[in-house]
């Protein structure tokens, strides 16, 4: 009942909640992600949703204009502290987590919880096996258990598995324990960025951001 019912009256009602002080974040950072670079606020990003549907998940844009989109061999994105495609403003709201905000919008629209999976790239889907395809059975979540215990410290195919764990035992009080330990760690700012050995085994190709 909590999962087919319950956990969207929740996020529905969180979210109307939160969106007026979002609304305040909104009128401050935006300003500066334009005026640092005349470029769009936010970043549409094409993603996998529930059943596979994709949807376009909202952030605050953090890359300069045009930048490259650069992968790991495990196909998931890079980044990392000293990542030369951030904008100042945007290596800020990455620390922060700021630039995750906007997904706000998207819970309200019924394209995301606030805790689940989060969302692959459409492309991804190609590279699933096995059970992997599990992971689209939920909304997926603005933060979701790898967010909260791993972050960017264990590789793309490893997250996938937390990600069904986290199905298979999706809960209220798991939801809880999952939101304040995602809390902690923003505010101590833990595993924001791939390690620098990651460059070593990325790839690049240029997209329009």
């Amino acid at each position: 009942m909590y999962k087919s019912f319950f956990k969207r009256v929740f996020d529905l009602i969180l979210a109307v909640i939160a969106l007026p002080f979002w609304l305040i974040i909104l009128a401050i950072i935006s300003p500066i992600i334009y005026f640092q670079d005349k470029g769009p606020i936010f970043y549409n990003a094409q993603r996998l949703g529930r059943d596979g549907k994709v949807f376009k998940m909202y952030k605050f844009r953090s890359m300069k204009v045009n930048a490259p989109d650069i992968r790991n061999e495990d196909g998931s994105t890079f980044n990392a502290e000293n990542d030369p495609r951030l904008t100042k403003i945007g290596k800020f709201i990455r620390k922060t987590s700021l630039d995750e905000t906007p997904q706000i919008l998207n819970i309200i629209k019924g394209d995301m919880s606030i805790i689940g999976p989060r969302p692959d790239l459409p492309e991804h889907a190609e590279l699933y096996e096995g059970n992997e395809y599990r992971k689209l059975e939920v909304r997926p979540g603005v933060t979701g258990f790898n967010q909260a215990y791993y972050r960017n410290t264990v590789p793309w195919k490893e997250r996938i598995q937390h990600d069904i764990y986290y199905i298979d035992k999706s809960s209220f009080w798991l939801d809880i324990k999952i939101f304040f330990k995602t809390a902690e760690s923003v505010l101590k700012r833990e595993d924001v960025f791939v390690s620098e050995n990651s460059k070593k085994s990325s790839k690049t190709k240029r997209i329009g951001m």
